[in-house]
């Protein structure tokens, strides 16, 4: 089954029919704003319960960090967005309800720029804010909110792998039907080609790079012998679609590079931690340095560090990560490597002292403040977590891995309470709503709990059981 809407991979591009009646009626009268936030929030706990969702911080950080370099401008202003990884060789990226873009690690590495990498979500980007995927949400709303999050999963990730047998079977059913009425549309394509250059070159990114990507897309069809990949059969790259692309792209004025240190580094880190792919050597990594064989010696210097680091040779790799921030200090990559080395070198304090100084200059950075959480945990400071969590909690309200932190820290403190609450939210945002739901029930057997905080736990039990009823009823 195809995704839901992929760049290359997908549907929804694919998914209105332009000759079906106009989608300002029904279909938009049938998603409220609100409504459209809830299925979002719940097609993201679907994703995270069937798909790998990459638990990196930094790579989190920096695909949060590109996707708002594209939504910042007029095009998508008043929506939010969400962008994620998920740790699959496909070639895949795919938009859902709410905002959330998903993009495959399998793709990341076949964009040779970061302008490519930034068509592909622009290009996403683009479907959202033309309100293409509305006609999928009419299709299913017949569903509750919780059960068409899951039907709309299972499309937009083409498996529903991670459900009980029972929902599978109708969840698949309901897909397929839903699926029947996504067919390919070629305008809905080219009006998010079209605004997706708009919001490339808006944001500073070669135009170029979206017709360049569809040109290798389309030599591909000419390479594989076999069953092609599915983003290249649910979404074929024509001349057509090149040449319109390229003739889009040559109304703006050229760009030059763009600084893409972080591009390079999200390549080397999601390579180094593929067990799938062949490993080079700390002595192939240098051969490669003293050649001068790389796009770029700063990514290729940090490439070097971390094998160091694998290899337990921690004061090399300090030396070289010294180096690097000598050049570079604000890049969370360095920072947060260094800090590692620290702690791995039993300098504790040093780390947890070098992540809170850089907090002070990026407060909201996502992959500094986990890292200064876990830091601080490793030492101790367990109430310190709390504080600051909480805070950030503001910034990312949906992110499971601040619950998890948090419950650590809380339940270290002898706050039995918060830990099981904190706990029982990262469950529910992962998916997992038996387990959500257990968490919830211990608290309440907690001694000495207060009618309020009783109530509180109360109403929250209630919510997910009524979600774990609903969604039985699609067995």
């Amino acid at each position: 089954m195809s995704a839901l809407l992929t760049l290359a991979v997908a549907m929804p591009a694919s998914a209105l029919d332009t000759r079906l009646p106009d989608l300002g009626t029904s279909a938009g009268a049938i998603l409220t704003p609100k409504a459209e936030q809830e299925l979002g929030q719940a097609f993201m706990r679907n994703i995270r319960k069937t798909e790998a969702v990459l638990d990196d911080p930094l790579v989190e950080d920096y695909i949060q960090d590109l996707g708002k370099q594209l939504t910042g401008n007029s095009i998508t202003a008043g929506r939010r967005f969400h962008f994620f990884v998920i740790d699959n060789h496909e070639i895949n990226a795919f938009a859902g309800p709410g905002g959330y873009i998903g993009v495959y690690t399998g793709l990341i590495q076949t964009t040779q720029t970061e302008s490519e990498l930034a068509a592909v979500l622009a290009h996403e980007i683009a479907h959202v804010t033309q309100r293409h995927l509305l006609r999928a949400w009419e299709a299913a709303s017949n569903l509750s909110i919780p059960n068409a999050a899951v039907v709309l999963a299972a499309i937009a990730a083409g498996v529903v792998a991670g459900a009980d047998a029972g929902l599978a079977t109708a969840t698949m059913g309901q897909a397929a039907l839903i699926q029947e009425q996504v067919n390919f549309t070629r305008a809905n394509e080219q009006e998010a080609d079209r605004i997706g250059i708009d919001i490339l070159a808006r944001a500073g990114f070669d135009v170029g790079a979206m017709p360049a990507f569809f040109s290798r897309m389309g030599k591909a069809t000419r390479v594989y012998a076999s069953k092609l990949p599915e983003f290249l059969m649910t979404h074929p790259v024509t001349t057509n679609r090149i040449a319109d692309a390229l003739g889009r792209a040559g109304e703006y004025p050229y760009h030059a590079p763009r600084d893409d240190l972080r591009y390079q580094l999200l390549k080397i880190r999601l390579r180094q931690q593929d067990e799938r792919l062949p490993q080079i050597t700390i002595g192939e990594q240098r051969r490669l340095l003293k050649e001068g064989r790389y796009r770029d010696r700063l990514a290729a210097r940090y490439q070097l560090a971390l094998l160091l680091m694998q290899a337990e040779q921690f004061d090399e790799a300090a030396r070289l990560l010294d180096g690097l921030l000598a050049v570079r200090p604000k890049v969370p990559e360095f920072i947060v490597t260094r800090a590692r080395i620290e702690h791995r070198q039993d300098k504790g304090p040093q780390a947890q002292e070098r992540l809170r100084q850089a907090l002070t200059e990026q407060p909201a950075n996502h992959a500094l403040n986990l890292a200064y959480a876990e830091q601080a945990i490793r030492v101790g400071h367990f109430k310190q977590v709390v504080r600051q969590l909480k805070r950030y909690l503001a910034y990312a309200p949906n992110e499971p891995s601040l619950y998890d932190l948090l419950a650590r820290a809380a339940g270290a403190t002898g706050d039995q309470l918060a830990a099981h609450k904190y706990q029982a939210e990262y469950h529910f945002l992962n998916g997992d709503l038996d387990e959500a739901i257990l968490q919830l029930e211990i608290a309440l057997k907690l001694p000495d709990l207060n009618f309020y905080d009783s109530a509180a736990i109360e109403s929250r039990l209630e919510k997910l059981r009524q979600e774990k009823e609903l969604r039985k009823s699609r067995e």
